[in-house]
């Protein structure tokens, strides 16, 4: 071409979490059953919507309102419902001017970065959930700023990391916060989202919350929303239906702003995003309206905590099969559906292989996949996909310099969760044998 096409920032687009679907393909082709742990989808793993909730849908279907445009900022009804919900937890009060829908969270994450000056950093967790680190990392032309979430003490943030941070680099205008965490399934105390909004107030910055899982805690763990902590602060708590109800395909979320009269700076940010929208007509109809009538059913709340008791006793499967290897580091979950499990420093080897049975597979993962100076937790989950089939998400994919891996607790049929975190132990001992 006559000019450069792509600006810098462009190569740090990356998905590990899809991307190494495509290797599982390609061994799924060769005769290797793949069991998928690498991504946070409830359907895939045959959870299934009720039957109540999918009437409701239907019944917005015969509805020909639904099939036009809406206000561009969100149906006004889900609005006004959503900020009600907001405002009955206490903290700040918003209305239905407040609350701007995306066509899933992923559109909200892009969009935010998008609009602020290259200049302008958001420092994130580490390990980082890949959609927030490559977009930030994209709209800066550079590599993320993070602060580290420490393994060792429950995966809470190394709060001093957080604040040296900030305070030594004046680009960064804002922080981030997963909660619950996406990808350790920590849950931040009430009193660490408290420093944090104790720094933002120091260093004159705004807040980003992820709470798309906000919803979704267990073995007793409790979230603190953003709205009740926040104070005076400016923020946004971004949320979406795709994990709670769970309706990924419907591509859902929306933003929630606090405080925005507080700040003329941030009031322009939030402006840009609702002008950003309209420029787009507006986001998808139908799921926006069977919100309200499905938060508001009765049977909304049970069917929820019945799911989060069934998420929390396969957290307790999980740790029962893998909690005790002693070369791992290994957090029990409290919140969302992961756990991130860390190995011990120094107990991965540029050596270790799997046997693999399939000599077509085996060739091609240590002719192909395996490459020199790779990260040896990726080379350890390329092992375990060739070999048991099970296909994970290394650590050092998600923004971190920790050597580890993600694995998810969506698998409904019981039996078969047993086997798949079995076979993970199985290879976890003939690996660090090898």
């Amino acid at each position: 071409m006559r000019q450069i096409l792509l600006r810098e920032g462009a190569k740090e687009l990356t998905y590990e979490i899809r991307g190494i679907v495509k290797k599982a393909e390609q061994i799924s082709k060769l005769g290797q059953q793949i069991y998928w742990e690498n991504i946070g989808d409830p359907i895939q793993k045959h959870n299934k919507m009720p039957d109540w909730m999918k009437e409701i849908i239907i019944d917005l279907l015969r509805d020909n309102n639904t099939y036009g445009y809406c206000h561009s900022k969100g149906v006004l009804e889900t609005r006004e419902f959503l900020a009600n919900e907001t405002n009955q937890l206490g903290g700040t009060q918003i209305t239905a001017d407040d609350i701007l829908f995306f066509n899933g969270l992923g559109d909200a994450i892009s969009k935010l970065y998008q609009f602020i000056i290259p200049t302008s950093r958001v420092i994130g967790p580490s390990p980082a959930y890949s959609t927030h680190s490559s977009a930030e990392a994209a709209h800066a032309n550079h590599h993320p700023i993070t602060y580290k979430l420490d393994p060792d003490n429950n995966w809470y943030p190394d709060m001093d990391d957080l604040y040296l941070k900030v305070k030594y680099n004046p680009n960064i205008v804002s922080i981030l916060i997963i909660n619950p965490d996406n990808p350790t399934g920590m849950v931040y105390p009430k009193e660490i989202l408290e420093r944090m909004v104790a720094i933002a107030k120091e260093f004159d910055l705004f807040l980003v919350s992820d709470e798309i899982y906000t919803n979704i805690t267990y073995n007793g763990a409790e979230s603190h929303p953003l709205s009740t902590v926040i104070g005076d602060i400016p923020g946004i708590a971004m949320k979406g239906i795709s994990k709670e109800l769970p309706w990924p395909g419907a591509r859902c979320g929306w933003v929630e702003y606090y405080n925005r009269d507080k700040d003329p700076e941030f009031d322009k940010l939030c402006n840009t995003l609702d002008d950003a929208k309209m420029i787009e007509v507006c986001s998808t109809k139908l799921p926006q309206m069977a919100i309200p009538r499905i938060f508001s059913d009765e049977r909304y709340k049970t069917y929820r905590k019945d799911i989060n008791e069934t998420i929390g006793n396969r957290s307790k499967v999980i740790a029962d099969i893998l909690g005790e290897i002693p070369q791992l580091k290994f957090n029990h979950t409290n919140g969302a559906f992961y756990n991130t499990i860390i190995f011990e420093e120094g107990v991965l080897k540029p050596h270790q292989k799997l046997k693999i049975a399939n000599p077509e597979i085996a060739e091609l993962v240590e002719s192909k996949w395996i490459t020199e100076g790779m990260s040896l937790d990726k080379r350890f989950v390329y092992y375990l996909l060739a070999s048991k089939g099970v296909c994970v998400v290394p650590i050092s994919s998600f923004c971190s310099d920790l050597q580890g891996f993600r694995v998810t607790l969506l698998e409904e049929d019981e039996s078969l969760l047993q086997d798949i975190f079995t076979k993970i132990k199985e290879a976890l001992i003939e690996y660090f044998e090898s």
